[in-house]
């Protein structure tokens, strides 16, 4: 069993050297753990600024009105956009490439809902059917606003599933709402549908009714407060292209300046996600950046120690190669402590960095950054090969030139 014999021989030589074994194991284990560590941490931050988008859709581009910069036509600065439901059948009809639209009506002061014997204060959506799939509204039971809703002006509305079980304590939130009177601001309205939603607990807290309803029964006329609509599978640059038609449309039936960019206000969501994707990519690069630097710190440490390990045994060496040993047994023999050293020390700082990410996944609780961090353990294995095959290379070169010293004048060489 030589081969057992050659690695007994490693680890008896690295204990006669405990100090300086430990302080280069610990270097490289370090670097393996910081970058296990920074891994973790940046795919908890990118997690985090994923799940900021997790409420609208991401190919949506939201519209809102503001008031003119710029005078046109002999109108004056300061004058205030309004949109109307013909700004709505305008997008509708006219605009190439949008593909769900829905317009917002705000009800303004208090909101106060009652149901059940039961009184709260809840925000109130007037909206399109299409606003469904901007909001990612996902129906847990019943239906969601339709086109005769809105035609009808029928007094139906869909309530968040927390809404649901707090006017209706006691009862199954999915099965008992449906069909039972809600008041808003005193107009009742009846429960068509429950649902939930991907974004926050405040999501689940809305009530849903038709545009058309809420501006007829709150004196909104055919007033619309804000204009969405989602481009479908339009690259950036095409929603690009769709955001300035529809800017165009609107500020021609507005009378407003092509240049005047505070009258009509957009918020194009691709665009704020292809952003937060260059800023993810540059996160990526930084945090391979350090750990890489880390690691290679201790690739460097190892490459230190083990020529001076070499320059220390250059006696041993040449009295093995007098003895007989030959070359490949000698460079083998250091290249098998490098290895070991390495993989050892490289091995357990994976382990600990994979059970410190696993421990913040686990117990501590998510907050404004940081969002189930986790590990990809495919790149952090390859990392972790890559420095035992770096360590063998560290041990590779000095013992090459130590065994290739001629025996007598390794034996010359002061101990």
């Amino acid at each position: 069993m030589d081969w057992l014999d050659r690695w007994l021989e490693v680890g008896q030589t690295l204990r006669r050297n405990r100090l300086r074994t430990a302080l280069t194991a610990l270097s490289v284990g370090w670097g393996v753990f910081m970058l296990v560590l920074l891994l973790g941490m940046g795919s908890g931050l990118q997690n985090h600024l994923q799940w900021e988008f997790r409420d609208d859709a991401i190919n949506s581009i939201w519209i809102y009105p503001g008031q003119t910069a710029i005078p046109h036509k002999g109108y004056p600065v300061g004058r205030s956009v309004q949109f109307t439901n013909a700004d709505y059948t305008l997008l509708r009809a006219s605009v190439p490439g949008v593909e769900r639209l829905t317009g917002r009506f705000y009800l303004r002061g208090e909101r106060t809902i009652q149901a059940n014997g039961q009184t709260g204060s809840f925000s109130v959506r007037s909206c399109h059917p299409d606003h469904r799939y901007i909001e990612q509204t996902q129906m847990r039971a019943g239906r969601y606003l339709n086109e005769l809703d809105i035609e009808r002006r029928r007094k139906v509305t869909v309530i968040g599933l927390r809404v649901a079980e707090f006017l209706f304590p006691g009862q199954d939130p999915l099965e008992g709402p449906l069909g039972e009177a809600v008041s808003v601001n005193g107009i009742p309205y009846r429960v068509i549908g429950v649902f939930e939603d991907v974004g926050s607990e405040g999501e689940m807290q809305q009530i849903y009714i038709p545009i058309s309803t809420a501006q007829a029964a709150y004196g909104g006329g055919d007033r619309i407060h804000q204009l969405m609509f989602t481009v479908g599978d339009a690259s950036l640059q095409d929603s690009e292209a769709i955001a300035e038609d529809v800017l165009r449309r609107l500020g021609a039936r507005h009378n407003i300046s092509p240049r005047d960019r505070r009258a009509i206000r957009v918020r194009n969501n691709l665009e704020r996600f292809a952003e937060l994707q260059q800023v993810m990519t540059w996160l990526s690069g930084f945090i391979w950046l350090v750990g890489i630097g880390t690691v290679t710190a201790g690739i460097v440490g190892v490459s230190n120690i083990m020529l001076i390990s070499v320059q220390e045994r250059t006696r041993e060496i040449g009295l093995r190669k007098a003895l007989g040993a030959t070359s490949g047994s000698l460079i083998g023999q250091i290249i098998r402590e490098a290895v070991a050293l390495t993989a050892v020390s490289g091995y357990s700082g994976l382990l600990l960095g994979v059970a410190v990410v696993e421990a913040m996944r686990r117990f501590i609780p998510e907050n404004d950054y940081i969002r189930n961090p986790e590990i990809a353990l495919t790149p952090a294995l390859i990392t972790t090969a890559l420095l035992v095959l770096s360590g063998a290379l560290a041990g590779y070169f000095p013992a090459r030139h130590a065994a290739a010293v001629p025996p007598v004048e390794a034996l010359r060489e002061d101990g």
